[in-house]
């Protein structure tokens, strides 16, 4: 059975009287939320370019233009679904993924679980193949000054598929 390993980045700069969303959770505690076309999602669309990538096609920009009007405002959990079902129409199988979020605020470890939850259930998967941790800038870089909210994922993928 072969393995396609992907890996996706994805940052957003934080302003205030914006909602942060990430992974289907609303943060409303938090008082600023990413600038982005879309809802911004960065663990989501960091996610999505791995899976893109481990199955060679391409990255979210190519599939989910940021100067594409449909787009504006678009719930990245919806592309997330959308994503995965091309996926699976080439066979493809998620084994893991493992995920980073990197903020100031807010805290990310009290909804890791649902965030898990959510990412399981549009993958099709057990919560227990999806990893979603945080780690702070520690006062350095952007992320560090509360500027933005960057995010990495990194996939396991497998397929039944031979060349």
């Amino acid at each position: 059975m072969p393995f396609r390993i992907g890996q996706g980045y994805d940052r957003h700069p934080l302003i205030n009287n914006r909602p942060l969303t990430l992974a289907g959770v609303l943060f409303p505690q938090s008082p600023v939320g990413p600038k982005a076309h879309s809802d911004g999602d960065a663990l989501v669309h960091a996610l999505i370019d791995a899976l893109l990538g481990a199955a060679a096609l391409g990255d979210i920009g190519q599939h989910y233009s940021d100067t594409d009007p449909k787009y504006e405002n678009a719930n990245s959990m919806d592309l997330l679904a959308q994503t995965w079902n091309l996926l699976q129409n080439q066979n493809y199988n998620l084994v893991n993924a493992d995920c980073t979020i990197i903020t100031e605020q807010p805290k990310i470890a009290p909804a890791a679980s649902k965030m898990r939850e959510n990412l399981a259930q549009v993958l099709g998967v057990e919560p227990n193949q999806i990893s979603v941790k945080a780690t702070r800038g520690e006062g350095l870089g952007p992320e560090g000054r509360g500027e933005c909210i960057t995010a990495m994922a990194t996939v396991l993928l497998s397929t039944g598929k031979t060349r």
